[in-house]
């Protein structure tokens, strides 16, 4: 649904990307994961033809960004970090508006149906959401009426940049829980950035990761939990001559023990059928990962301790 080849974008003598390559399927829901500056939003302007590519290609649903750049905006649906939002106008208006701007057949019918899908009918206030003024919502129905504009015409391709970006933990939940809903309901294909680690494992099938404007890790979540980390090994008694035999397998690049029962095992690949062999001998009780998304995301973008 999404195939990005070799794109690299510079803005005069600073590369802001470069050879970027990654491929969504359809109904496939990715996290697209870097620090400030790394890319991210760079790349996702690119997708939706906000802005050229300096080299590259990108393809959406078969479409050429740069040669067919009017089909391309027919099949995504884009929600910037910071909504384009007209705040002194009616949020039904406003949705009405965004659909006309597109070209949707009967834009009153489908602002009506984007607000129930995104629950803009509830009442907020006294009134629906969908009668009050953009300025008066709070944070959190601003970023439902971003994803209403987004999801009026019906789109293919969701492209989410930050959607969750300066909400409480309740706003969250709730905007998490509806990109749930719309990505799965009807096989869209998602693509979005964030910093909260805990959407990306609760919502994607997969997450790239961006550094300095390079891709360095693609992958799902529990496959690049396999690329390196940290093992924890339990055993009944203590086994001091466990640590020399697990320092031997390869791909082991460290043992830590402080009582030779439990060791932790640092890792530079997936050793965890290696590491069980040689601990059942000495009563393996337990064998598990200790590193979750937040470290590896640490490691993979170089900001690790």
């Amino acid at each position: 649904m999404i195939e990005v080849s070799q794109l690299s974008k510079a803005y005069g003598r600073v590369t802001a990307i470069s050879d970027v390559a990654f491929h969504v399927d359809q109904g496939e829901v990715v996290g697209f994961l870097g620090p400030n500056g790394a890319g991210k939003t760079t790349t996702m302007r690119i997708l939706c033809g906000c802005i050229g590519a300096t080299t590259g290609t990108v393809r959406i649903a078969g479409h050429d960004v740069l040669e067919s750049p009017k089909q391309v905006k027919i099949e995504v649906g884009y929600l910037p970090e910071q909504p384009p939002l007209y705040e002194t106008m009616v949020v039904r208006d406003y949705i009405i508006f965004a659909a006309t701007i597109k070209g949707v057949a009967n834009p009153e019918q489908a602002a009506d149906r984007v607000i129930s899908q995104v629950g803009l009918d509830r009442e907020v206030g006294g009134q629906p959401a969908a009668s009050r003024i953009i300025g008066h919502l709070s944070k959190g129905y601003k970023q439902r009426v971003g994803l209403a504009q987004a999801l009026v015409h019906n789109p293919a391709v969701l492209v989410l940049d930050e959607p969750t970006s300066g909400l409480d933990p309740a706003q969250r939940r709730e905007i998490r829980a509806l990109l749930v809903d719309l990505a799965r309901a009807e096989n869209r294909t998602v693509i979005l950035s964030t910093h909260v680690l805990a959407e990306v494992e609760a919502i994607c099938d997969r997450v790239i990761v961006i550094r300095a404007g390079e891709i360095v890790a693609q992958d799902s979540i529990d496959k690049l939990r396999e690329l390196a980390g940290s093992l924890t090994v339990e055993v009944s008694a203590p086994a001091p001559e466990l640590t020399a035999l697990l320092q031997k397998i390869e791909g082991v690049d460290a043992v830590e023990t402080s009582d030779a029962i439990k060791f932790t095992v640092k890792t530079l690949g997936d050793v965890r059928a290696e590491v069980a062999k040689a601990a059942a001998s000495h009563g393996l009780l337990s064998l598990h990962q200790e590193e979750g998304l937040e470290e590896i995301y640490l490691r993979l973008t170089g900001e690790a301790e």
